[in-house]
């Protein structure tokens, strides 16, 4: 990792359809060896598909899809002593766009209902619509383990001891 500065954020343009950066994001997730054309159609199709479903517009869909996967707070390895805590932190909010976007994923993935990524997706996506599914099932997961360790936030501050010269 390069000491000088931060690498640069890139600006992701926003999709030709919805005109949405999130939904450019997604299908950046969703696209595997660099298929494009067939990530974006897939994306598109599940968020139509569960649009007519929910009888909303795809893009109210997915940013309330969003809204409730999204983690608010997350726990973090941080060493004090001899000893390793689980410390809850705050999520930035682009972070928790991408682990929102991630975990819609590999949800869809690992469900059995449903023969095509297609499918999987938009049922998915209709059941984070609804506050269901497995992605916003490892939301909570993810705010109860910080509520558990909560008794740790204290070391979230607790930095490298300062040198004086």
């Amino acid at each position: 990792m390069s000491r000088r500065r931060g690498a640069e954020k890139r600006n992701i343009k926003a999709d030709c359809k919805f005109h949405s950066q999130d939904i450019s994001k997604f299908i950046n997730v969703i696209m595997e060896q660099g298929k494009k054309t067939i990530a974006s159609s897939l994306v598109y199709n599940s968020l139509e598909n569960s649009a007519n479903k929910a009888q909303v517009s795809p893009t109210e869909l997915f940013e309330t899809v969003l809204h409730n996967v999204k983690p608010l707070i997350e726990v973090r390895s941080k060493r004090v002593g001899g000893a390793t805590y689980q410390v809850p932190t705050d999520v930035r909010s682009n972070r928790s766009t991408a682990l929102a976007l991630r975990w819609i994923k590999t949800a869809a993935k690992k469900r059995s209902t449903g023969r095509t990524m297609e499918e999987k997706l938009s049922a998915e996506l209709l059941d984070a619509f609804n506050n269901k599914g497995a992605a916003v099932k490892k939301k909570e997961e993810t705010h109860k383990m910080a509520e558990s360790n909560m008794a740790f936030a204290h070391f979230a501050f607790v930095g490298k001891k300062k040198t004086t010269h």
